[in-house]
């Protein structure tokens, strides 16, 4: 059961993504989370190393859509300077925002991954609708509100629940 929390890779930030891989294994689209995964939870634009990786990202092919539970406002501030299709109020977990990504991109789950800050909301959200997921650290954990902090709570015992059985080894990323 605590496998579906399992991502398929951990990073320590989107920088460390190994973009050229992932195309060459038919990566085309990426699924993203906003809030402490592209930038801090309070930070309202894109910082420049993160325009010129989304730069990156698009020579080398990738379609981008931002999954948030955020607001609406949050969301379009952020992503609309960048030309970059989001879905606000995703309510990840569940599945209904990651389709409605997948059919923005017009691509197939094989053909996409999400990026996430959260086991509890972008991982198991994104492998129960068939993605191949990765886990970021979160940017700047102190600026999480409460619901994001009540589900850090949550991956806390998922965690310790997967090293007792020998499924999760610090320190191990990719």
């Amino acid at each position: 059961m605590f496998e579906r929390f399992i991502p398929n890779m951990r990073v320590n930030s989107i920088y460390e993504i190994p973009l050229q891989e992932l195309k060459e294994q038919g990566i085309r689209g990426i699924i993203t989370d906003l809030d402490n995964t592209l930038v801090g939870a309070k930070q309202a634009l894109a910082t420049p190393e993160l325009t010129l990786w989304l730069d990156e990202v698009r020579e080398l092919g990738f379609s981008v859509v931002i999954v948030s539970n955020n607001n609406e406002t949050r969301v379009s501030k952020f992503a609309v300077p960048l030309q970059i299709p989001y879905i606000h109020a995703a309510r990840k977990p569940r599945t209904v925002a990651f389709k409605r990504a997948l059919d923005e991109l017009g691509l197939k789950p094989e053909q996409t991954v999400v990026i996430g800050d959260q086991m509890m909301t972008d991982v198991f959200g994104g492998k129960r609708t068939g993605l191949f997921t990765i886990l970021v650290l979160p940017i700047s954990p102190a600026d999480e509100g409460i619901g994001t902090r009540v589900n850090r709570k949550l991956e806390r015992i998922v965690l310790a629940r997967l090293r007792k059985k020998g499924l999760w080894v610090e320190g191990e990323m990719k």
